[in-house]
């Protein structure tokens, strides 16, 4: 199972995240933005402030996506990584 081992929140909405099996790769989260529970996600301060939880990452009110859905419509990336 894919698991996110360390991510990044940048300015423009997207993830730079590092898998277990070593891949840097990046998310883009502006499509998810106006569902459902994903609009909190829209406060950039907010959306900033994510922690690696159960092999993904996770903001305060706990929205988060599925690991495997982070893996596969990622995009290769050569992100430098700051653990949170």
């Amino acid at each position: 199972m894919k698991k996110v081992i360390s991510a990044k929140a940048n300015d423009d909405f997207t993830l730079d995240l590092e898998f277990n099996d070593g891949l840097n790769k990046r998310f883009d989260v502006k499509p998810y933005l106006d569902k459902g529970i994903f609009s909190e996600l829209k406060n950039l301060d907010y959306f900033k402030n994510i922690k690696i939880a159960f092999g993904t990452v996770q903001w305060e009110n706990e929205q988060d996506f599925a690991p495997a859905t982070l893996y596969s419509e990622s995009e290769l990336s050569e992100a430098e990584f700051i653990t949170n």
